[in-house]
């Protein structure tokens, strides 16, 4: 992969997903045009997993929990994550995973069901989208694009190749949070006009970087994938990609689009008629691009939506660092971490879960 077409050329070259559903449902890799078997409960998944440093070897445990999984592959482009996961893998179930460097190898692999995807943001559409065409059911992690029309062309290849395709909005399995949510909808704040959603923290500074050969155990060529080239520099891998546009989204699409996600779907909203959005990268003399300093307003005609990210400041509101709150005719709800509150017109409060902080 080289970094002489465009993301978006690369994307839709790749031939087309996102849906929504569960893995538990996933079926056998088909031919095109095929139509899918009939599995039993206790048919097995088997599961490819791509990115295992951080978030993708902790998603390889909980699957591996799971009595219906086995870890048929493991693929990351670092060898010493790669060797640790499958070293892993093959202690808990018994079984040595095969281990891949290239995800397009994995995915000819037609005794994989469905693709894990953990790599960082600028993968998630391309990964998800080349598994939809090889046949494979999708769980990527949040956000589903680093674009948004490479999210498009993503749910475009889900419909094409019928395949399932979810993305990790954890909270909406919370269930503390799936019972707030019910509250809402059955008016116990009246008319819910405003949601108010917010991310602080106080993120150190990632330096300034220097150009450098890349590590051996890395394959930096493969690590980009299908991000135009840049030489490698020593400061990027692997968490701070987050904070360049090359790679990243920044904080809002790094933790604001979970609380985002949540408010969205109190309020029953679907896609903003105005969004206004303000901020900067004021704290830190370094090579972060993105904003540390971010508020913004989505306007749904009659209902909003604010997020401020901090990340630098830990102080959030309702003396929490994340969280979302529900603004109604007849009180507040208060969503944080896996748990929630309600408050009154007087803002006394009048319930709290046992999860609430």
């Amino acid at each position: 992969m080289s970094g002489s077409i465009s993301r978006r050329q690369f994307a839709e070259s790749a031939a087309l997903s996102v849906g929504s559903a569960t893995l538990a449902a996933a079926i056998s890799p088909l031919a095109i045009g095929e139509e899918p078997p009939t599995r039993g409960a206790n048919d097995k998944i088997v599961v490819g997993v791509m990115g295992v440093n951080s978030r993708g070897a902790a998603l390889t445990s909980a699957f591996l929990a799971q009595p219906n999984v086995e870890i048929g592959a493991v693929c990351d482009v670092d060898e010493r994550a790669l060797t640790r996961v499958v070293k892993l893998v093959t202690d808990k179930q018994g079984r040595a995973p095969a281990g891949f460097k290239d995800i397009r190898r994995l995915l000819e692999e037609r005794s994989i069901d469905a693709l894990v995807c953990a790599a960082p943001n600028h993968w998630h559409a391309p990964a998800t989208i080349l598994a939809c065409a090889a046949g494979k059911h999708v769980y990527v992690e949040k956000p589903c694009s680093h674009n948004p029309r490479e999210g498009e062309l993503a749910v475009e290849a889900s419909r094409k190749h019928r395949r399932v395709v979810q993305m990790g909005s954890q909270r909406r399995s919370y269930p503390s949070i799936i019972e707030a949510i019910q509250k809402l909808r059955a008016g116990e704040l009246g008319r819910v006009l405003y949601a108010r959603t917010w991310y602080n923290n106080r993120r150190p500074s990632i330096g300034h970087g220097k150009p450098a050969d890349s590590p051996p155990w890395l394959d930096w060529t493969l690590w980009q994938g299908p991000a135009a080239d840049r030489p490698y520099q020593d400061n990027v891998v692997h968490y701070n990609w987050h904070w360049f546009w090359h790679w990243g989204n920044g904080e809002l699409g790094n933790n604001g689009i979970h609380v985002l996600d949540v408010a969205r779907w109190g309020l029953g909203v679907e896609y903003p008629i105005r969004v206004t959005s303000g901020g900067g990268k004021y704290r830190h003399d370094d090579d972060q691009e993105t904003l540390d300093t971010h508020l913004t307003i989505f306007d749904f005609g009659g209902q909003t939506i604010s997020w401020e990210g901090l990340s630098w400041s830990p102080y959030g509101m309702a003396n929490t660092g994340f969280g979302v709150s529900f603004h109604g005719e007849k009180g507040t709800l208060v969503i944080q971490d896996a748990g929630y509150k309600i408050l009154d017109e007087q803002n006394k409060e009048i319930f709290a879960s046992p999860s609430s902080g």
